[in-house]
């Protein structure tokens, strides 16, 4: 499990459903909703 910061509500969380996504510069990301809040995260 990955855990992430929210900016939102600012707390940690184990994020459980990533997507791997790519960047502009093509650098590997992963991306999902913050479970709590709704946010976007990386």
């Amino acid at each position: 499990m990955v855990t992430a910061y929210c900016m939102k509500c600012r707390a940690k969380r184990e994020i459980k459903d990533l997507k791997e996504t790519k960047l502009k510069n093509g650098r590997p990301t992963v991306k999902d909703k913050f479970p709590k809040c709704g946010t976007n995260v990386f």
